[in-house]
């Protein structure tokens, strides 16, 4: 059967050839960036806040914090991104949203994945979730796939149904920081037939972009109020502070 693997998968290759997922340009395998396209990722690395992983011009030792964590400590244990936010980062997310690419949730994941070393054994991812009308007009939770995928991957349990969104929220693209986390207090809550899955674990919170925080800084306190440990951040791309300061555009993703 193995013997028959290759010559059936150059076939497809050869009629289907793989494509870059940004500008659809052929590719040597599947989920695979051009070399143009790749050369336009911004990738977030060191150095960087040691609390929130913030990209810092300089680089300040283990323990060097950004000046939002200094003033006001975050409650979450860190965002974990692929890259910052930019045209192609925002391109695939929308694909993936919108354009029912879900295909693209596991190139997602597989760029995530190296992060997840960091976690614990035990822990758990959990995907920000939407809200059933929301969910039922899209029929699926980008943030979910994502999330399933990099529990897949790293080997870790995945609870995609302990994290609830109650309230409905209208899109929060173009809203201020402070409108953003008005706009979604007190809409989600926990599941208490299993929320004792994630009792005394780390969990690993999915979204697909991190802009403002709002969303996922809410999830942050009803998990940990919940009894998580600890929650660590994970996502596609992060919109850094001085593109919200410049008022760039990220309508859309909401």
């Amino acid at each position: 059967m193995q013997s028959l693997a290759l010559p059936l998968r150059t076939l497809v290759n050869f009629a289907l050839p793989p494509r870059c997922p940004a500008c659809g340009v052929i590719t040597p395998d599947q989920n695979q960036f051009c070399s143009g396209c790749w050369q336009q990722l911004h990738f977030l690395a060191q150095p960087a806040c040691s609390t929130c992983d913030l990209p810092l011009p300089f680089a300040g030792g283990v323990n060097a914090q950004c000046g939002a964590c200094l003033t006001k400590p975050p409650r979450h244990s860190g965002i974990k991104a692929v890259l910052a936010y930019g045209d192609i980062a925002r391109d695939i997310a929308l694909k993936l949203k919108y354009g029912g690419k879900i295909g693209l949730a596991r190139l997602i994941a597989s760029l995530l994945q190296r992060h997840a070393a960091d976690l614990s054994t035990d822990a758990i991812f959990v995907p920000v979730p939407l809200h059933w009308t929301r969910l039922w007009r899209r029929r699926f939770n980008q943030s979910a796939l994502i999330g399933q995928e990099l529990a897949r991957l790293s080997r870790r349990d995945y609870c995609p149904d302990v994290l609830l969104r109650t309230r409905r929220t209208t899109p929060l693209g173009g809203l201020s920081a402070k409108q953003r986390a008005a706009m979604v207090k007190g809409a989600f809550s926990i599941n208490e037939r299993i929320k004792a899955r994630i009792n005394g674990k780390d969990v690993a919170l999915v979204d697909d972009v991190y802009t403002s925080g709002a969303t996922t800084d809410a999830c942050v306190v009803t998990l940990l109020n919940a009894g998580a440990s600890s929650v660590t951040i994970f996502c596609w791309s992060r919109v850094l502070p001085e593109a919200l300061e410049l008022g760039h555009s990220i309508d859309g993703l909401s």
